[in-house]
This record gives structure tokens, C-alpha cells and sequence, in this order.
């Protein structure tokens, strides 16, 4: 019989745009909750000005993501959203494009990511440095 687990973490993001790896959370929830099973997990930020992102971490990549979402979202004064910080209607479109969730295989309670993938909080908004992000797991 399946079993549906959740947990929730709190994350502090700061003032500043950042890429958040959480695949140490995930692993150490997995940990707890999947007994070496397989299942599913899924990853959920309950903001409407964040995102769930896979990439490397480390080598450049959230870093390079950053910039081509200030380049693909500018921080000025061309959003109807105005409320906040200059520019802030950009972090409401932001989940368009860098989705709210990610659900991902996890097979002998470990997550099957590849060599170099990892499981981001990915967060523009500096208005608001306390996040909570859902890790579901069903197995």
C-alpha cells in the first residue's frame, strides 16, 4: 500500500536574488520517510514569487540563471504589478517560467537525479527572505 508523507521546510533566502540548493533536504527527508523504497517526491514552493528549479549547482549555472532572468525579466518599471521594490511585478511572472514544483522519481530511497543535477529554490524576490518549500513524498 502506497504511503503520502509531507514536511515542510523553512528557508531564509535573504535580500538578494538566489538559486537555493535544497537537494541535501530532500536526500535527508528521503531519508526519514522512504525506507529504501521507490516512490515519487515532490517539491512545492507556496509563493507566488518563486520557482523550483533542476540544474548544476556550483560550476556557474545559477549564476548564469540569475542573469538570463534579468534579462529575460528586467527589475524596472515596465510591470503593471507595482506593488514592493522597483521592478517586483517581474517576480510574479517569474513561476511562468521557473515553475512552482518539481516532482521527481526516487528509486531505493535515494532521488534519481543525473551526475550533476540538483533541486533549487530559485527566489528573485527581495522583498521576502523567509520561504517555505513542501517536500511530498508518495511511495
Amino acid at each position: 500500500m502506497a504511503t503520502f508523507r509531507t514536511h515542510t521546510l523553512d528557508i531564509t533566502t535573504g535580500t538578494s536574488e538566489t538559486v537555493a540548493d535544497l537537494t541535501a533536504d530532500c536526500e535527508a527527508y528521503l531519508r526519514e520517510v522512504a525506507q529504501g523504497g521507490d516512490g515519487l517526491l515532490n517539491v512545492f514552493v507556496p509563493h507566488a514569487t518563486a520557482g523550483i528549479a533542476i540544474l548544476e549547482t556550483g560550476a556557474g549555472s545559477d549564476t548564469d540563471l540569475l542573469a538570463a532572468l534579468r534579462d529575460l525579466l528586467p527589475a524596472d518599471d515596465r510591470w503593471r504589478h507595482r506593488h514592493g521594490s522597483p521592478g517586483h511585478g517581474r517576480d510574479h511572472v517569474l513561476p511562468a517560467i521557473v515553475p512552482p514544483h518539481a516532482t521527481l522519481p526516487v528509486l531505493g530511497g535515494r532521488l534519481a537525479l543525473g551526475t550533476w543535477q540538483s533541486v533549487c529554490l530559485v527566489d528573485t524576490n527581495r522583498d521576502n527572505p523567509n520561504r517555505q518549500v513542501r517536500l511530498s513524498f508518495l511511495g
